[in-house]
């Protein structure tokens, strides 16, 4: 069996699943957040009850992360609601905007964007923080209200988002009903050149499969190359099987994934023990491709999808309005030192935000240096605007006046993962996907430019 297979029919009780099987799957997390968690809430309570209890209140984990700095009431709301439940069911989980349990979350706009607005157990971006509070464990099932839970899979899990019905049934029952996917295999081999991230891995497979290339199937990631990357890595390219139209990604566990977990739960008291699932050697797959990472260039996904591939090189003639550095995909520690190292002692050209994916990322990056200054610092120094709120800000659009937004008809590149019309904002701006270390060269140069001239 494969590793989706192997987890899958553990999950369900059985010796054995095989792709296109339909079966019962005990879930280990429920993930959601301020978008879909009261939608869930209130199917749960539509279906079990007023009063019903959750099945596992250990199980359950709720971040609040997209809609969070904005003065829209209706997102200010969301938060209260998830506050409520959060209490009425005796969650421990609940990552809270503020620290008031009793409170009410107001974004402060005299405030402004930039300096932090927000209590000491708030995170950020959900799949950014699950790894980082010791929610995610190999062999284990995660279900969440966002099509990029996929991201987990860098942690030898199965991990796949769901819809809000889906949710509330298993906030009911601990259960859902799943068929096997298929899975395809892309073996990585070599390891990466100079210039080029895990971004660029991912943007490359995407635009040879296509953006449906993947369609309800597992991405399967194996061979020394894939070894060779460190979780950061790994995380990047499992959170984009979604823009493969995939079901999840996933990586086999290994010394770094035990290493990573094991100081992650230890350090949040959360469930320590695991039993991952090891690779078999004969398994069935729909897909079997080799890749030679040494051979990869940096990668350009154009607008108006992520499949839509060339190489950085080729686009310079693209001239640029924005930069952006951020969300679950770009926005962890690893991904600001590659921008900072390319903009370290420079000024950008372009508007360029940077929002961290999670608080802890805001600490890094304050207390990491390069050379005698900290890599915020860098980063100020350079021109780029950097806010101390950890969300997904404008990577989903948002309310008008979210950190970022693209409430013009501007073309961005961004370090995100989805660029279809309108997902930053307006539905006439243009999305460039891009590593940090191509987004943070563009930015000094104001047009689509290979990080490779920038990096000695």
């Amino acid at each position: 069996m494969t590793l989706t297979e192997k987890i899958l029919a553990k999950a369900s009780g059985r010796n054995r699943v095989a792709a296109g099987d339909n079966v019962w799957v005990n879930a280990d997390i429920l993930l959601t957040h301020d978008v879909c968690g009261p939608g869930s809430i209130g199917v749960f309570k539509r279906e079990f009850g007023q009063n019903a209890k959750v099945w596992d209140p250990m199980k359950i984990v709720i971040i609040p992360d997209h809609y969070i700095f904005t003065a829209d009431r209706l997102s200010n709301r969301n938060v209260d609601v998830l506050r409520e439940f959060a209490k009425e069911q005796g969650l421990s989980y609940f990552y809270d905007v503020i620290d008031d349990p009793e409170g009410h979350w107001a974004f402060n706009v005299a405030r402004g964007q930039l300096r932090r607005q927000h209590g000491s157990r708030y995170q950020g971006v959900c799949h950014a923080a699950l790894p980082q509070r010791g929610h995610t464990r190999p062999g284990e099932v995660l279900f969440g209200t966002d099509s990029h839970t996929c991201m987990a899979g860098a942690f030898g899990e199965f991990a796949t988002g769901i819809g809000n019905t889906d949710a509330g049934f298993i906030l009911g029952t601990g259960k859902l009903l799943i068929k096997v996917p298929e899975t395809m295999r892309f073996y990585l081999e070599a390891e990466l050149p100079k210039g080029v991230m895990a971004k660029d891995v991912i943007l490359n497979v995407i635009g040879d499969i296509g953006f449906d290339g993947a369609t309800y199937r597992a991405m399967q990631w194996e061979g020394p190359g894939a070894s060779a990357l460190d979780m950061d890595d790994r995380m990047t390219i499992a959170n984009m099987a979604i823009e493969a139209g995939g079901k999840n990604g996933i990586f086999p566990a290994d010394k770094k994934t035990f290493a990573y977990v094991d100081e992650r739960t230890r350090a949040n008291g959360t469930k320590s023990a695991y039993e991952p699932a090891e690779l078999d050697r004969d398994q069935i797959f729909a897909f079997d491709k080799v890749y030679d990472l040494s051979k990869l260039e940096p990668t350009v996904a154009m607008h108006p999808n992520p499949g839509n591939r060339a190489l950085a090189k080729t686009l310079e003639y693209v001239r640029l309005d924005r930069a952006y550095i951020g969300s679950c995909t770009g926005g962890k520690t690893s991904d600001f030192v590659a921008f900072a190292e390319v903009v370290n002692g420079k000024r950008v050209q372009i508007e360029t935000y940077g929002v961290p994916a999670t608080s802890e990322v805001v600490s890094d990056l304050k207390q990491a240096r390069l050379g005698e200054t900290s890599v915020w610092d860098v980063l100020i120094d350079a021109g780029v605007m950097m806010t101390e709120n950890a969300s997904c800000a404008a990577c989903l659009g948002g309310p008008q006046d979210t950190f970022g937004r693209l409430n013009a008809p501007l073309t961005c590149i961004s370090a995100t993962n989805r660029n279809f019309p309108g997902r930053m904002g307006s539905k006439e701006s243009k999305v460039y996907l891009a590593s940090p270390y191509t987004v943070a060269a563009s930015a000094l140069t104001g047009h689509v430019t290979d990080p490779r001239e920038f990096l000695s």
